[in-house]
């Protein structure tokens, strides 16, 4: 064992989805084993004996930096490191892993949705005992070990192989590295939740029925194959890009309809009734079909209304429903009519995490394509298309037609339809973003704004979200800016920090309708859009008049 004397790096501060850099940050000499150190530094009770679960996405240096994490943990005392096959392990079957083993953690690799390669993006988070990533409490000491460190602990081992399934013993066996195949854990996790003869029968039935689901070269492919070839006994054919590859095969593994076009393009040109994707690490999704986006928001909200569809639900019974504040207040009417509370929440699944511990929430979504339960405490994207497959196996018993777009349909005429969309302006200059917050932050202290009408709308409220959280009572301050409307319909603008350079401005509008639900979204908010862009300044402060993305 050996003590490397080191300077600390500038800049190493997790944010909510853990440290994301270039992957040329990362390959600095010293820099990965140095994050890496803090990270056991920081662990609640010390590292002496925990058990850790590593896995990742299987991006551009995620072996290097297995390796690394191996050695550190030796050096610094960690009983058992339990790792994913090749690397190999999406963050909600990390998150289940983690859980079930009774881990003291995890350590994640992975960007996300973010593009991999020696010239993009790579991720380093740690997950606490409960499966669900580090508090603040945790990522805010994280820092601040990384801005003292002096030194990290690293033991010299043999080199060791996580290509085949086993168990390794290091030292008298007082180190050990086991290799597991973390898709037959997650698959047997699904089968508890779901009734998989039910969807098996649903696609029997329904040979017109048509399913494809893009794994975007990322995690999710080995999992979604297993699952919906091998157990719902779909052909091959229903899974595209489900090898994993280190760049995603040159794409950007995000879930939307920008992204995902190969996806989009063949549900449409072949008439799919059912396609989905994930994306790189496996937590987030998207839903669509032939003529059919389903909005995020409005999927979670959808699960939620027909939870008792899914005999998970049925056993535990429905505690509560949640969202994050950008996300629509569609399933705030399904929570209303089911008598069950609603939290709004900060972006971050950390904040649900507490509730679900708590036993006060079930299902909870972000309308950044993320959607999930309390089964474990990261968001699930193979989960999701789940859900609804398992949904429409349900209705499909009374109504022999059924599809996204009936259910769809069915759910605006009972609740109404909240009409939502998100811009994304990603890579604008830092300076000129924050300009534009602190412009906007200026109307805040204007007491003419308030109440003012514009067009049809007038403002009720203008703030900076804050969040209480309910259970530890800890304060979330400066989460996104809202103006708020009479009428319920709401502008947001945040930045963003899952990029790894420049920053991201994210535009949300949501618009409310009970009787007009069959309009295109853009047409239904471009007022909105118009006056976001008005208040804002946004094209003048950023140069941009057109979004990256629009979800």
């Amino acid at each position: 064992m050996s003590l490397e004397i080191q300077t600390p790096f500038d800049g190493q501060k997790p944010g909510t989805s853990g440290l994301r850099k270039r992957v040329k940050v990362f390959r600095q000499s010293h820099y990965t084993e140095n994050f890496v150190q803090c990270i056991l530094s920081s662990i609640p009770g010390g590292s002496s004996g925990a058990t850790l679960v590593v896995g990742g996405d299987g991006r551009f240096f995620s072996k290097d930096a297995i390796k690394i994490i191996i050695e550190l943990a030796a050096g610094n005392g960690v009983k058992k490191v339990i790792v994913g096959k090749d690397g190999i392990m999406s963050t909600p079957a990390a998150s289940n892993l983690i859980r079930k083993r009774g881990a003291t953690g995890g350590i994640l690799l992975t960007a996300s949705h973010n593009p991999g390669g020696p010239e993009n993006d790579f991720g380093i988070k740690y997950n606490i005992s409960n499966g669900g990533p580090a508090p603040e409490a945790i990522t805010d000491a994280i820092f601040a070990e990384s801005q003292k460190i002096s030194s990290y602990s690293v033991a010299s081992l043999p080199a060791i192989d996580v290509s085949n399934i086993g168990t390794q013993s290091f030292g008298d066996s007082s180190f050990v590295v086991e290799v597991v195949d973390s898709v037959d854990d997650y698959v047997t996790l699904m089968k508890e939740i779901y009734d998989f003869e039910s969807i098996k029968g649903f696609f029997e039935a329904r040979k017109d029925f048509t399913v494809l689901f893009d794994a975007m070269h990322g995690v999710t492919g080995p999992y979604a194959k297993r699952i919906l070839v091998d157990e719902l006994g779909l052909p091959e054919t229903s899974v595209m890009n489900f090898v994993p590859l280190e760049d995603f095969g040159g794409g950007h593994p995000d879930p939307n309809l920008t992204y995902a076009h190969d996806l989009v393009e063949r549900v449409e040109k072949e008439g799919i009734s059912f396609g989905a994707a994930s994306d790189g690490d496996g937590d987030r999704n998207m839903i669509i079909g032939k003529g059919c986006f389903v909005n995020p928001s409005d999927s979670v909200a959808v699960i939620a209304a027909n939870a008792l569809d899914i005999p998970y639900f049925n056993r535990t019974g429905l505690k509560g429903l949640a969202r994050s504040m950008p996300t629509s207040a569609s399933i705030d009417r399904v929570a209303k009519k089911l008598g069950v509370s609603v939290y709004e929440v900060p972006t971050g699944w950390k904040f649900f995490g507490n509730l679900m511990d708590a036993g006060k929430l079930s299902i909870c979504g972000e309308e950044s394509f993320g959607t999930g339960s309390d089964h474990i405490r990261e968001k699930d994207g193979i989960w999701a298309v789940l859900a609804w497959l398992s949904i429409l196996a349900v209705k499909n018993q009374t109504n022999p037609t059924v599809s996204l777009s009936s259910i769809l349909a069915d759910h605006y005429k009972e609740y109404g339809r909240n009409y939502f969309s998100r811009y994304d302006f990603e890579e604008v200059s830092s300076d000129g973003a924050n300009e534009m917050m602190k412009h906007l932050r200026s109307y805040m202290s204007d007491s003419n704004f308030h109440g003012a009408p514009f067009q049809q709308y007038t403002v009720a409220l203008m703030d900076d979200f804050e969040y209480t959280d309910p259970i530890d009572h800890s304060v979330s301050s400066n989460q996104g800016l809202r103006i708020i409307f009479t009428d319920g319909s709401r502008i947001i603008f945040r930045l963003s920090g899952t990029g790894s350079q420049g920053a991201t401005i994210r535009l949300y509008v949501e618009k409310y309708d009970a009787v007009e639900t069959g309009l295109e979204t853009q047409k239904a908010i471009a007022d909105l859009i118009s006056l976001a862009y008005t208040l804002s300044g946004l094209p003048a402060y950023t140069g941009r008049t057109e979004p990256t993305v629009i979800t």
